[in-house]
């Protein structure tokens, strides 16, 4: 229902994005996040593309990360992922909608892509982007979803070895097609779905975090965790906890990583 209640693509100018840009960077902001409601369609109703907002971001004074929100997978072609793959300041992390890893199930969700061009689109930004994270939303116990199509789409994520997913189960809304579907599930399939595919998909991040150990990356410091720990974001967006003695939030420091928890990966700053 959230296309209807939307309604059509309204872009920001980019005249507006390049004055609003240069403020934050002006002001010390070092990174910034590219949002909207659908991201891939940015700038459609002008004759631009999502990488001309990139391209302007990337080439802000200040500005020295550009980070991208949820992005539509259909609309990520080749000639598109080059191009961005041009702009060095364009953090490599990717949260591609998913929704679901079977294309009876994606189908009947009226989504536009199968399984086969997501792993594509995937392969191709993996390609591009050295050591790139992609991460994504998986539903589970969609209308009519059958344990066959569950396990499709079980698969389908380890496969992937997505660095994060947020799993949530399908909830009936009135006034949906899917509110009207037939084979609705239970709560107990949907719960049991749901501790499955979590249970995958944080295997797949614990697998990501073991495989940034031994690597140096740039990390934006944001907060202070705990008494002298301070965290915060490689390009990938890893999250990654240091000890030291003096404030890092705000700076960019290199970090060696040298090992991970089930939820951080631990440095030092070099």
């Amino acid at each position: 229902i959230i296309p209807y209640a939307r309604g059509r693509v309204r872009s920001k100018p980019l005249e507006d994005l390049k004055a609003e840009l240069a403020g934050l960077g002006a002001n010390g902001y070092k990174e910034v996040v590219l949002t909207g409601i659908n991201l891939s369609a940015y700038g459609q109703e002008f004759g631009l593309h999502l990488c001309d907002a990139i391209e302007a971001a990337c080439a802000t004074p200040g500005i020295e990360r550009v980070r991208l929100g949820s992005l539509e997978p259909e609309q990520l072609s080749e000639d598109v992922i080059r191009r961005m793959a041009k702009q060095k300041k364009l953090c490599p992390q990717f949260h591609l909608s998913l929704q679901s890893g079977c294309d009876a199930t994606l189908k009947r969700m009226n989504r536009h892509y199968t399984a086969d061009e997501y792993r594509t689109i995937v392969r191709n930004l993996r390609a591009a982007f050295e050591n790139a994270a992609i991460t994504t939303d998986i539903m589970v116990g969609f209308a009519g979803e059958t344990d066959e199509e569950f396990a499709e789409s079980l698969a389908f994520a380890e496969e992937i070895a997505f660095a994060k997913v947020h799993v949530f189960a399908y909830s009936r809304r009135p006034g949906t097609r899917a509110y009207d579907m037939g084979d609705q599930l239970t709560n107990a399939v949907k719960e049991a779905r749901s501790h499955e595919m979590i249970r995958v998909t944080t295997a797949t991040q614990q697998a990501f975090f073991k495989a940034q150990i031994g690597r140096t990356e740039e990390v934006l410091f944001e907060r202070e965790i705990q008494k002298g720990v301070w965290e915060g974001y490689s390009m990938n967006y890893t999250p990654v906890a240091v000890a030291s003695g003096t404030s890092l939030a705000g700076e960019i420091r290199s970090v060696r990583i040298e090992s991970c928890t089930d939820t951080h990966c631990m440095g030092v700053v070099l």
